[in-house]
């Protein structure tokens, strides 16, 4: 039996309300916001809400076509509720989310994670009489899903398993509420307005070693930048990041280390750089969203599920066991002329 390209039969110029269910990581929450713009072209008067966890709900906020985002602390209140002295504070915490999660009751509430955490969610939150509840019917490449995620699901939606992150979310939204996937891909960030910084961001900093650029590779790239009369700046998200971009400021005189910042600062900030450089991350991801020239750099061959797809002024570099300075300059040249 063949599937269905249409689930939810829905009036596009209704006022309807749309919830997203995408709690974490950075990089997820960047890759799911071409999909809520997509739902905002196809339905103008529609009010998109957004479940996330508190860290990232600033740059969600940041997304056009949010109205609403509605902050949780999962994660934190996973382990506080474990704890006999900070217990009862969990649980008015938890109760107060819950408050506003159900404030508006939605029409279509799609959970865009596929994990028990975000079926947990969408299972709470409430919707019309005629509302759904929406999700993936299946696992994808690269992807976690857990079963829950099905049993709260009105409509589950089939993936190709082979598919890039973006998409994912793109097309099940398209098949959820019937619409067309379009071409052109908007995060909704929108881009820096006037002349741009002479400053390319460094991103060394990843959430997982084998990820990581050699520092003698960011050191040679930084030599070739500054020769070409582009300033250096190097962020930090932890302690460790710290010191590597302290020890590449000191081999790179006139570098600049910059401060902790939180994540929105972190965005306004790499927003008026002429372009970014770095390793598969969420600020990597970011550089994407904010249509600056990027060059992403991979250790092994996941670009095609997460990294820069069929665009110009973004070029992922792959090799094993890292690209070469060589290589990343070539296309660090081949952003900049695009």
């Amino acid at each position: 039996m063949s599937l269905p390209d249409v689930f939810l039969e829905i009036d596009r110029q209704a006022p309807i309300k749309v919830l997203i269910v995408k709690l974490s990581s950075l990089g997820d929450v960047v890759h799911t916001m071409p999909a809520v713009m997509d739902i905002q072209a196809a339905f103008p008067h529609a009010q998109i809400d957004w479940v996330v966890e508190r860290g990232f709900a600033p740059l969600a906020a940041r997304c056009a076509a949010v109205q609403r985002v509605i902050p949780c602390e999962l994660r934190r209140w996973r382990k506080a509720f474990l704890k006999s002295d900070t217990r009862a504070q969990t649980r008015a915490e938890w109760q107060a989310f819950k408050a506003d999660l159900q404030r508006d009751a939605y029409d279509v509430v799609i959970d865009l994670q596929g994990l028990t955490k975000s079926a947990l969610v969408a299972w709470l939150a409430r919707t019309t009489p005629t509302g759904k509840r929406v999700a993936m019917a299946n696992r994808t490449d690269g992807s976690g899903y857990e079963r829950p995620t099905r049993w709260v699901a009105d409509v589950a939606i089939p993936i190709t398993p082979h598919i890039h992150a973006v998409e994912r979310g793109r097309v099940l939204c398209a098949k959820a509420l019937g619409y067309a996937v379009p071409t052109a891909v908007n995060y909704g960030l929108g881009q820096a307005a006037g002349q741009r910084k002479p400053v390319v961001v460094l991103v060394h900093g990843t959430s997982r070693a084998d990820k990581e650029w050699p520092l003698s590779h960011w050191y040679a790239l930084g030599q070739r930048l500054k020769e070409t009369g582009l300033d250096v700046v190097l962020p930090h998200g932890n302690e460790e990041e710290r010191l590597r971009s302290e020890a590449l400021a000191d081999m790179l005189p006139g570098a600049v280390v910059w401060p902790r910042l939180s994540l929105d600062q972190l965005t306004t900030e790499m927003a008026q750089c002429i372009g970014v450089i770095g390793v598969d991350s969420g600020l990597s991801h970011i550089a994407v969203a904010l249509d600056l020239p990027h060059v992403q750099i991979y250790n092994f061959d996941t670009a095609w599920r997460t990294g820069p797809e069929g665009l110009r002024r973004q070029i992922s570099v792959m090799d094993c066991p890292t690209p070469t300075v060589d290589a990343v300059w070539r296309a660090w040249q081949q952003c900049l002329q695009a």
